[in-house]
């Protein structure tokens, strides 16, 4: 479930560990997923990004959309095709998402993503990505952009046990180009309040739910 020393520039090799994991756990944690410049240029996009091109993050969708900051107080901004850099993580994500589909056969649709940006004393509640049965959120994934970051700093990811809700299953330290997937109808996770700047990008993989004039996903 957790590795440490993946051939950074390998992409192959990263989406065959995700999968495998997957297939296994549930779940995967790997240090290293992606090359440290391709984390870079993404650190550096999020970091010239504007306080308005930031939104305050929402708990829900759609109509139960709503702004709840006892349950989380991260920003974020979602990524999209027409900038260079935030293009380049789209795609190795379809690579990814082709690779899980020929692997798995998880029949994923669509992915979307945003970076996340926790400031100081910012978290998020344990939750779920998506509600049993709903198929909607099928896997999650958690690339961390934090070069300096030291244990004491904060903002750990917390996974609990599916089968027990209440039990840790594994504390992720948000590592620079560290990558975790996991099924996103089965492991209830938070992010504990952070102590310094904390950057990340969060995505969903997504199966189509799309049924009768009604296009999903709807963001």
């Amino acid at each position: 479930m957790h590795h440490q020393n993946l051939p950074a520039s390998d992409c192959q090799h990263t989406y065959d560990t995700v999968a495998a994991d997957i297939l296994r756990d549930g779940i995967s944690i790997i240090e290293h997923a992606l090359t440290d410049e391709m984390c870079m240029l993404l650190l550096t996009r999020i970091t010239q990004l504007s306080d308005a091109q930031f939104i305050e993050a929402g708990t829900g969708r759609q109509q139960m959309h709503g702004i709840n900051t006892k349950v989380r107080r991260d920003k974020i901004h979602w990524l999209s095709d027409s900038d260079l850099i935030e293009r380049q993580w789209t795609q190795w994500t379809h690579g990814l998402q082709t690779h899980l589909n020929r692997s798995l056969f998880l029949g994923l649709f669509s992915y979307e993503s945003h970076f996340a940006s926790y400031e100081q004393g910012a978290f998020y509640k344990k939750h779920l990505d998506a509600f049993k049965g709903s198929a909607n959120r099928v896997l999650s994934t958690v690339l961390y952009l934090n070069p300096n970051w030291q244990e004491g700093d904060g903002g750990e990811l917390v996974v609990y046990d599916p089968a027990n809700p209440e039990q840790v299953l594994t504390t992720v330290q948000p590592k620079f180009a560290t990558l975790v997937t996991f099924l996103s109808e089965e492991f209830p996770h938070e992010v504990l309040p952070v102590k310094h700047q904390r950057y990340s990008i969060a995505g969903w993989f997504r199966v189509n739910g799309s049924h009768g004039m009604v296009v999903d996903p709807p963001r």
